[in-house]
Order: structure tokens, then sequence, then C-alpha cells
């Protein structure tokens, strides 16, 4: 891991947390990476996000999570680059992600905890953004 960690745009900042939940049980899921996918692709706030860079984000992810404190550095440069308004969509984001594959598991579910410590999701909303993951992602 280089000494100087890479500064985020907050489009990055986003792509991080979700890739941090993605990675989070050492299982990156294909159901998950297209979830990543899709939403870079439909939302606003990825409009003019350069998509080549997932990569670049996702191998710092990773590179982070093989360091000793690489999840304190990560929110480091999340809570850095991601505006306080866009912190509830992070945290939307990442449930998405986790819901994904229509099961959670439990270093997803402690993930999640963290981002909603790291950004201070307030409580309630939390659980209407968690209802608001799992309703989208059931299945028949």
């Amino acid at each position: 891991m280089p000494d100087t960690l890479p500064s985020l745009s907050p489009q990055d900042a986003l792509i991080a947390v979700m890739v941090a939940v993605s990675a989070s049980d050492e299982t990156i899921r294909t159901s998950e990476l297209v979830a990543i996918e899709r939403m870079v692709n439909h939302m606003p706030v990825f409009a003019a996000y350069d998509i080549d860079r997932i990569r670049t984000i996702a191998q710092t992810v990773y590179a982070l999570f093989e360091e000793e404190e690489g999840l304190e550095a990560l929110f480091g440069l999340v809570r850095e680059a991601l505006p306080e308004k866009l912190h509830e969509t992070a945290y939307a984001l990442a449930c998405d992600v986790a819901a994904a594959d229509g099961v959670l598991h439990q270093p997803e579910l402690r993930m999640l905890e963290e981002i909603r410590g790291e950004l201070a999701i307030d409580r309630l909303h939390a659980v209407a953004i968690e209802w608001g993951a799992r309703v989208r992602h059931l299945t028949l």
C-alpha cells in the first residue's frame, strides 16, 4: 500500500462504500457487481462519472482491506470526499448492494453497521433505507 492514499471524488466515495459492502464477506458476488454497475449507469449522482474508475476504486478498497487499519483509512477517505448530503445516499447504495443477492451475510450486516456509525446515519432513517432495499430485492 502506498504511503499516500488517493483522494476520492464524491462519486468515488460512493463506489468505495458499495465495493466495501460487497467485499466485506470476502465473496464478491456477481449479483452485487451487477447491482453496482446498474446503479452507476442509472443514478443521476453518477451522470458524469467515468465508469472506468470503478476498477481503480475497487482495487484501492481491496488493498485497504489487507491493511491493519485499512477500514479506518477507508472511512477517512470516504468522509473527506463525501458531502454530508450524500451520506444517506451512500448508505442506501450500500444496502442495495448487500441485498442484491437476496441474503444478508453477517459480515455485510457488520459493514452496514459500521457505515451507519461512520456516516452518522439517523437510526430511523437507516431503518427506512434498509426496508426500501429489502423490498426492492424481494423475489417470488
